[in-house]
């Protein structure tokens, strides 16, 4: 996948108008992915994403994962973004269905497997690549 094409979607899914906003939408919620998962899981999702993409994986910098809830990461989400939550909520819905249409199923699995359960609304609704547990 491009990163034209990665953007495309998450505008289409969040329904934005630009992909600016989408561009927007993606580094807020990816970099706040790479908060929650540390470095070494975002390294393995980055492998399978567009350059332009990987870097707001990488961006986090930090040596270990952070441990917050859902709700957490979508209020980061929401103040990376700069808009209000509902709909930063929408788009991170919409970023992380694009991300899990674009990495291989077993790296989704690897990825909810390491957060709280509490993360699994974030993953549902994609059809293909979300474990049913």
């Amino acid at each position: 996948m491009q990163t034209d094409e990665f953007l495309g979607q998450v505008q289409n899914k969040a329904h934005l108008a630009t992909l600016g906003e989408a561009m927007r939408a993606t580094r807020a919620t990816l970099q706040t992915l790479a908060e929650r998962l540390g470095p070494d899981e975002t390294r393995h999702l980055a492998a399978h994403l567009p350059h332009e993409i990987q870097l707001f994986l990488s961006d986090a910098g930090l040596p270990l994962p952070e441990r917050f809830s859902s709700q957490e990461f979508l209020l980061r989400v929401c103040a990376r973004e700069g808009i209000d939550l509902p709909l930063s909520t929408d788009h991170a819905r919409a970023v992380i269905d694009v991300l899990t249409q674009a990495v291989p199923s077993g790296e989704t699995v690897g990825v909810l497997e390491r957060l709280p359960d509490d993360y699994r609304r974030l993953f549902a609704g994609n059809g293909s690549n979300a474990p049913s547990r």
